[in-house]
């Protein structure tokens, strides 16, 4: 459930809008439920927007209260507003009037799922911080890269090149002038946030100072200015390994843009563009190719040669095969990431000459005049 709806939990009481008892049994709950709902449904008030609100806020009462385990959470949080609001403070003794901490793990929370119950504004959460951290992060870049059939097959080095913000050659990305370092920032000490009483609660929140990072630099370096960064261009090389797929992405870590002074960089996502093949067609591991035959060899059977990634390869074929059919030659499709090699299949296809010489007419014409079965038996016809 998102953290809007579970903010209403210290606001509205489910249980009056429902008209029923805080002790109410989860069977007096849904009766409850099922007679308001026929009341105000939209479809026995068309047209009438108070009575499709008011459903809307029975629903939701009912999707907490008529839940046991929500239900239990909801009677939770209303216990520790009702507690903390006084001068006894909250649940086990914590204290809970103006500037003081609420601890969670005190009234039997998971403080990771109260993160998202505030809105991540409560202190305290391993959660809030990482995703504090994540914000400060350099973004991430992404560039594509173009490689031929046979290369994304065996796998080859290409050079990528970006142009952008980029860690400072100078400072190193650290901001601070050369032969100097950041320092703990004096705002907050070095822990990137700081405390700000709410009444009620007290919070913390990034420091303004820092932005989170918790560095402060003193001496700026005079190439960026104590941003960390500079514009440039930078070049990189890139393995791409064998049996490589059209549209993967490869991950570069730190070769995004550099964050704020001091901060990580983001990480650079190169994706790879494979050209078609001019016979070789691709499904997953497996490659896939279509063979021309002639007549007699589908007739007869015969050996044909095939091509492969490697040397081309004899494949046996029996008399009688159909135009259409689909051989498989295992191991001689494409790489796999673990090793091993998927299949190719070999589709084979009746080529029929445009042209044929007199000797070859002549056959062709005793073959017509012996041929004894008419193909068209099946649609009722002999001719």
């Amino acid at each position: 459930m998102n953290g809007d709806i579970r903010r209403e939990w210290f606001e509205k009481d489910y249980y009056q809008v429902l008209s029923v008892p805080r002790n109410a049994t989860q069977a007096a709950i849904k009766k409850a439920y099922r007679k308001l709902a026929q009341k105000f449904h939209p479809d026995a008030n068309p047209g009438n927007k108070e009575a499709e609100e008011r459903f809307k806020e029975i629903s939701a009462a009912y999707d907490v209260v008529g839940n046991e385990e929500k239900r239990k959470q909801y009677d939770q949080v209303r216990d520790m507003a009702t507690s903390g609001s006084g001068s006894g403070g909250f649940p086990g003794g914590f204290p809970g009037g103006p500037g003081g901490r609420v601890r969670f793990e005190d009234v039997g929370f998971d403080v990771g799922d109260l993160g998202d119950l505030f809105g991540g504004l409560f202190g305290g959460g391993r959660r809030r911080r990482a995703a504090r951290t994540a914000r400060v992060r350099g973004a991430d870049l992404e560039t594509d890269v173009t490689v031929s059939f046979d290369e994304a097959m065996s796998g080859t080095t290409v050079p990528v090149r970006i142009e952008g913000p980029a860690p400072c050659e100078t400072c190193g990305g650290s901001g601070a002038a050369p032969g100097t370092v950041p320092v703990a920032c004096p705002q907050c000490g070095g822990a990137g946030e700081i405390s700000v009483n709410q009444g009620l609660f007290q919070i913390e929140q990034p420091c303004p100072r820092c932005s989170g990072t918790g560095r402060a630099v003193e001496q700026v370096c005079p190439s960026c200015r104590g941003s960390g960064s500079q514009r440039r261009s930078r070049s990189f090389q890139i393995r791409i390994p064998p049996g490589a797929k059209d549209g993967a992405r490869i991950r570069l870590a730190g070769r995004g843009e550099p964050g704020p002074a001091g901060v990580g960089p983001g990480d650079l996502f190169v994706r790879v563009r494979v050209k078609p093949h001019r016979f070789f067609g691709r499904k997953g591991n497996d490659l896939t190719v279509e063979v021309p035959i002639t007549f007699p060899e589908a007739t007869l059977g015969a050996e044909v040669m095939v091509p492969t990634l490697n040397d081309p390869v004899r494949m046996k074929m029996p008399g009688g095969t159909p135009s259409g059919k689909t051989f498989r030659l295992r191991g001689k499709g494409a790489p796999r990431k673990g090793g091993g090699s998927g299949d190719l299949l070999v589709t084979v296809r009746i080529e029929v000459p445009g042209k044929v010489s007199k000797q070859e007419k002549e056959l062709l014409e005793q073959l017509r005049e012996v041929a004894k079965d008419s193909p068209r038996r099946g649609l009722g016809v002999e001719a």
